[in-house]
């Protein structure tokens, strides 16, 4: 059986990744660029691999995943 896999965007401090290995799914990479949140996310699920800046991303080099998230960038609100 294969396990779903995810990538996220605008990760913030991983709370898809996390509620999608609650889920069974395997948390692959993500892109966020805030230090704390990062931070976050790596001491939680440090097998995901971080990307940084989504403008500085090239999705056919990413690691192929089934599901893509994303959080609302939320810079203005």
């Amino acid at each position: 059986m294969h396990n779903l896999t995810l990538g996220s965007l605008f990760d913030g401090s991983g709370g898809f990744p996390l509620a999608g290995l609650l889920a069974g799914i395997v948390p692959v990479w993500s892109s966020e660029i805030e230090p704390f949140a990062i931070r976050v996310t790596e001491k939680r699920l440090p097998q995901v691999q971080h990307f940084g800046n989504i403008s500085g991303l090239h999705g056919a080099k990413l690691p192929p995943v089934d599901i893509i998230t994303f959080g609302s960038p939320c810079q203005d609100m």
